[in-house]
């Protein structure tokens, strides 16, 4: 299937991401340009009190496949991204971080591999072969391994990365997974563990994770924990 035909939808939540914004934005859309795939770039603003909105206005004038939501009160990740998987226009979609952890190659390689091989979603591992991380936090690789490991238990799968909100999935997928349940970023484990469950075919691919440069993680781990254990019951 030539992917060309095609397309590719981000999803990118941001909540005061004025220092990584534009870098993420300009990344993603360039690799989408070097390998030829029709994209939309959809990022919903939660709210935010810096000036990511503006610089978001700015850069649609310039970047034509460049879309941004303000998502109203209730604010959140979670509610976030429902909002942008509920505007998205791509045959796929790709949930993406703002804060330029993810790298735009591995979108691309998940797209291709879709496509390849007719899987209805993809997901990356950052602990498989070729897969890395750069700077993680000690404390969170910890809670990291602990939580993947319990689900790969509990769900008897192969899959080791359940957390990592860095997924594509075929539209027809996501349309399978709802309603969505979860309002934060329990989300990001709700969405691959009801399509593992209810039967869609996927594949694993590596992926790398760099720790974010500028802003403050918004992901609490404290606060996560209950919520995270809540999604997976």
């Amino acid at each position: 299937m030539n992917t060309s035909t095609r397309k590719l939808s981000l999803v990118i939540p941001a909540y005061n991401e004025e220092g990584s914004i534009e870098t993420t934005i300009r990344a993603f859309h360039e690799a989408f340009k070097r390998n030829t795939i029709i994209h939309e770039l959809l990022v919903i603003n939660d709210n935010s009190k810096d000036s990511t909105e503006s610089i978001l206005v700015r850069l649609e004038a310039e970047i034509k496949e460049l879309k941004h939501i303000n998502n109203t009160p209730p604010n959140g990740f979670g509610f976030a991204v429902k909002k942008g998987l509920e505007s998205y226009s791509g045959d796929y979609v790709v949930l993406v971080m703002a804060d330029m952890s993810d790298d735009p190659e591995d979108a691309v390689k998940m797209f291709n591999k879709a496509i390849e091989g007719g899987y209805d979603a993809v997901f990356g591992s950052r602990f498989i072969k070729g897969g890395a991380t750069y700077d993680y936090p000690v404390y969170k690789m910890f809670f990291n391994r602990i939580i993947n490991n319990l689900l790969k238990v509990m769900f008897w799968m192969r899959y080791n990365d359940t957390t990592n909100a860095f997924k594509l999935y075929k539209r027809e997928t996501m349309d399978g997974l709802k309603p969505f349940l979860s309002h934060h970023f329990n989300l990001t484990v709700e969405l691959p563990l009801k399509a593992i469950v209810r039967g869609y075919t996927y594949a694993v691919v590596p992926n790398s994770w760099r720790n974010r440069k500028t802003g403050v993680a918004k992901l609490k781990l404290k606060e996560m924990g209950s919520r995270y254990f809540f999604i997976i019951l």
